[in-house]
């Protein structure tokens, strides 16, 4: 019995090979392997481009466009994530807050600039109903005839 252990441990035929070590062709072929982006990530670069086409200048970050471009951009990303996750209301109300910033910032552009308001909502296929005139009382009621006599 000893003979058997003594050549059990001195046996020196075939060595099993170990599976944790990795030869050099094996550590490319996983690299090769492509997964894809985040979504955060495929969002911060195209946030990124949509911002640069929209900037007045190297350096902008307040003027309308640029603004009305990024917030586009991220109403897009948060729809996606809304209906992948209905129940996330903390997002919807953020969601229905930056609509409403937008909806004021285009209506600052329609007041100010006209031909750029066409162009960023024809661009980013937005809808917005471009502000009117606010209707006096009269003008609102004055088809219903009074009640009241004077």
């Amino acid at each position: 019995m000893s003979q058997e252990l003594e050549d059990m441990l001195t046996d020196d035929g075939e060595e099993e090979p170990d599976d944790y070590i990795l030869e050099s062709n094996e550590l490319d072929a996983s690299e090769d392997t492509e997964s894809e982006p985040s979504s955060s990530y495929t969002h911060s670069v195209s946030l990124d481009e949509i911002r640069k086409k929209w900037a007045r200048a190297e350096n902008d970050s307040g003027s309308p466009e640029f603004q009305i471009a990024g917030m586009t951009e991220r109403i897009m990303y948060l729809t996606k994530h809304m209906q992948q996750n209905p129940k996330d209301f903390s997002t919807r109300r953020g969601l229905l807050a930056l609509v409403n910033k937008r909806r004021r910032l285009l209506n600052y552009l329609f007041r100010v600039n006209q031909d750029k308001y066409v162009e960023i909502i024809a661009s980013l296929g937005i809808r917005h109903k471009a502000p009117g005139r606010v209707m006096t009382r009269e003008e609102v009621y004055g088809r219903f005839s009074q009640r009241k006599k004077k």
